[in-house]
Parts: C-alpha cells; structure tokens; sequence
C-alpha cells in the first residue's frame, strides 16, 4: 500500500504526463492566436533543419527544399524521391499538419524517414518555425 505522500507523488506525476501530451500539438486556432516571430523562425530552421533542408526552389538535400511547402501536396515534388510513406501520405500541407508533423514526424506519417530528428518540443520555436515557412512561396 502508497504511503499518502507516495500517492501524491504518482498523482502530480502523472497529471505533468498528460500536461505534457495535451500540451504538445496545437490547434490551427492556437496556432493562428500565438504571436509569431519569423526571424526567431529561420533561427528555428537554421538550427533545426538547415542540414537536411534548403529554402531555395529545387536544392534538395536529404530532405526535400521547403519552398511552397504550404499548400503544396505531400510526397509530390517530381524533383526529389521521397520514401513510399510519404508518397503516400494524402493531404496537403497546412499550417496544422506541419505543427503536427515538426512534433513527431513518425506518429504524422510513419516511415517518413526523418531519423534522427525526433521532433521540435517548443510551441514557440514550432509557431515560429511556421511563421518562417510561411514567407517561403514558390518560384521565388
């Protein structure tokens, strides 16, 4: 049997477990609500993405370029080859979906190959990184 202090100890912890997993994704309206910065989000992708990824149209490196990715279908650049995941992932890419996705990549689309990056755990550096994302609009 707990002591009552043990008791407390798995309650409090267990209540900063589901914090945690509510507080990891954010809605469209939270995302929408959050005032972004889009130059701390090219630091984000700097830092975060910049190995794999390029913001100029057609560099592609390990990963696809980021330019147009809002609004642009997933696994379908003709000038990179994605994994079948991908290529089969159907939806297009919106402002909640690469939230989702910059969290855990895996759990949005399995096999989506993005190992070793384990996902961007600040809402802040995610709403940014969007915000950033956001100024990349094709053919620039």
């Amino acid at each position: 049997m707990l002591s009552g202090h043990d008791g407390l100890r798995q309650v409090a912890a267990f209540g900063g477990i589901v914090y945690l997993l509510l507080s990891t994704s954010l809605t469209p309206e939270e995302l929408a609500s959050q005032k972004a910065d889009v130059r701390a989000g090219q630091l984000v992708f700097n830092n975060n993405c910049l190995t794999c990824r390029s913001t100029k149209q057609d560099d592609n490196r390990l990963g696809p370029h980021m330019r147009g990715i809002i609004g642009r279908k997933a696994g379908s650049l003709p000038s990179y080859s994605y994994p079948s995941a991908m290529k089969g992932a159907n939806f297009i890419w919106d402002e909640e979906k690469l939230e989702r996705f910059i969290v855990n990549p895996e759990e949005t689309v399995p096999g989506s190959n993005m190992k070793p990056y384990g996902g961007l755990a600040s809402a802040e550096g995610r709403v940014n990184l969007i915000a950033f994302l956001k100024t990349l609009a094709a053919d620039q």
